[in-house]
């Protein structure tokens, strides 16, 4: 099912579409290809942070379930080079660093629908060369499909031009029906992490999470902020490769959620910028701080400018596909 969201800033129409199969029910939005809203028959609640308004999507929850690009994560310095070509971005962080994407960011355009069926549906954008201080004509594409218990997301990317790319969805999941992931128990498949500075720039340090607050090998209880702040990236592989697991995050209640993926990092958020009293979920709540957990598949933050870090210049003609996947238990 498609129907209108609303009207953005810019006068034009969102929708909003509906996938359904088996136990799950999807809800994305053409605005930021977002995944506005995820349920899972037997429980009464979202499982994702969304909002029913659109204009909490134009404003301070536009990054809740929304795809992150070109370049999600921070680029310190907002520049790179690539090919000897000194690139300058724009600087929407501390004043002084680029955070997903600047004004070029993926995650506040409107999409594309360009394939729907019952349990599948593909959004495609076209950014266009220099926006952002982005080289490159692309063209990038999100397909969500459903497999039983499974979502499956599958990112592609094409450009005309070589330039950094490296996409993120940012979904904030709660698995419990209770406001903040307290009581969660999170397993995360990585034994190195990247330190980071003040401003969470990477140091380009990677190191090993043993006897560290990072070490998630065998499961932690999520704390909603009493464990001290996590924004971190956890390498999961030295590069993108076969399907992988991720993470495993449990709920109070005992559902689980299985993510797998092909990209060597992981980007945990423990979410405590999203108390937003004048704002309303899937559910009607107000979201408070610790609503959600982020978990990002993606390259490594600050690729650019960390030659041990796995590369993200993507070069014309060259293929490009993220592919990850959430399975629910419970």
């Amino acid at each position: 099912m498609i129907e209108d969201f609303g009207t953005t800033r810019t006068g034009r129409t969102a929708h909003r579409i509906t996938l359904a199969g088996g136990r799950l029910t999807v809800h994305l939005l053409t605005l930021g290809a977002a995944l506005q809203d995820l349920r899972l028959a037997g429980h009464p609640h979202s499982l994702t942070v969304g909002s029913r308004d659109l204009a909490a999507y134009e404003g301070p929850m536009q990054h809740c379930g929304t795809i992150m690009g070109p370049v999600a994560n921070r680029i310190a310095g907002a520049r790179a080079t690539v090919d000897g070509r000194l690139l300058q971005f724009d600087r929407n962080f501390l004043g002084r660093h680029t955070l997903h994407g600047g004004s070029a960011a993926t995650h506040r355009k409107l999409w594309t629908l360009a394939d729907h069926g019952p349990a599948h549906a593909t959004l495609t954008l076209t950014l266009p060369d220099g926006e952002g201080g982005f080289p490159g004509s692309r063209r990038l594409g999100a397909r969500f499909a459903l497999d039983g218990p499974t979502l499956r997301l599958t990112l592609d990317a094409e450009t005309d031009a070589p330039t950094p790319m490296n996409l993120a969805n940012h979904s904030y999941w709660n698995l419990g029906p209770q406001p903040t992931t307290a009581g969660h128990r999170l397993t995360v498949h990585a034994g190195r992490y990247l330190p980071s500075d003040a401003a969470l720039i990477p140091t380009g340090e990677i190191a090993d999470v043993t006897g560290t607050r990072f070490d998630y090998r065998s499961g932690r209880p999520v704390e909603a902020g009493a464990e001290g702040l996590v924004d971190t990236n956890f390498c999961l592989a030295d590069a993108r490769g076969p399907l992988r697991r991720a993470a495993t995050l449990t709920g109070p209640g005992g559902l689980a959620m299985d993510m797998a993926t092909t990209e060597p990092g992981l980007q945990v958020f423990d979410g405590h910028i999203l108390g937003q009293p004048d704002c309303r979920t899937t559910d009607g709540a107000a979201p408070v701080p610790y609503a959600g957990l982020a978990l990002e598949a993606q390259f490594w933050p600050d690729a650019p400018n960390h030659p041990d870090f796995p590369a993200i210049t993507l070069r014309p003609g060259q293929p490009w596909r993220q592919v990850t996947t959430w399975t629910f238990r419970g």
